[in-house]
């Protein structure tokens, strides 16, 4: 799906990019995948399930759950109050 320029300026400004970084962002095909599906991404949620831990010191089980919206952004109130950066590397 062909992203409009509009969209592609918005997401410059908004990304805080500038020409360069623009262009290499808008090289990379997994980008313009992601965005053509983006406005129905906003209205999900995002579940991450923890299937297997162990000597964490954050204390993460099998089944704690870690919760996005659509935009990938986690949701720190829905979220337990301490987060591994390693579980969150695993995603």
């Amino acid at each position: 799906m062909k992203i409009n320029e509009d969209v592609w300026d918005f997401l410059k400004k908004h990304l805080g990019y500038n020409d360069n970084e623009m262009k290499l962002f808008r090289h990379n095909p997994r980008n313009e995948d992601v965005i053509s599906k983006a406005g129905s991404l906003m209205s999900k949620t995002i579940v991450v399930e923890v299937v297997e831990a162990s000597g964490c010191n954050s204390g993460h089980k099998a089944g704690d759950k870690f919760i996005f919206d659509g935009a990938g952004n986690l949701i720190t109130k829905l979220n337990p109050a301490k987060i591994c950066c390693f579980a969150l590397g695993h995603i």
